[in-house]
């Protein structure tokens, strides 16, 4: 039987082996307030940054605990901002009905000419 096994150990070790990236605190701590900044989804800022998402979520957990990122503050305003626009628009309608309640000339009315 022919022996198959490499004679050069280094070269196995470097197919094989995965690299591992280290990241420095600041980097991470970067990486967290851009994604909690930024409108973008965390799976999208981890790809360019090059990083995992799973180890973005980590960093995330780590640094600022279970916050969500600021966009769902835009989300809570956006749901005001639209409650807020469906009240001044009934406003705005009941407004138009009393005003075309008010120029309405009355049946009986008089053209101003006496007779």
């Amino acid at each position: 039987m022919k022996n198959t096994k490499p004679k050069d150990r280094s070269l196995l070790e470097t197919i094989v082996a995965p690299t591992v990236k280290r990241y420095d605190e600041s980097f991470k701590r970067q990486a967290v307030e851009h994604w909690m900044k930024s409108d973008k989804p965390g799976t999208q800022i981890a790809r360019e940054l090059g990083v995992s998402y799973p180890a973005l979520k980590d960093w995330k957990l780590r640094y600022c605990g279970e916050a969500m990122p600021q966009r769902s503050d835009l989300a809570a305003e956006n749901r005001a901002l639209k409650a807020e626009l469906a009240r001044v628009r009934e406003q705005r309608d009941i407004l138009k009905k009393t005003l075309s309640i008010f120029s309405e000339v009355p049946l009986n009315a008089t053209n101003g000419s006496k007779r």
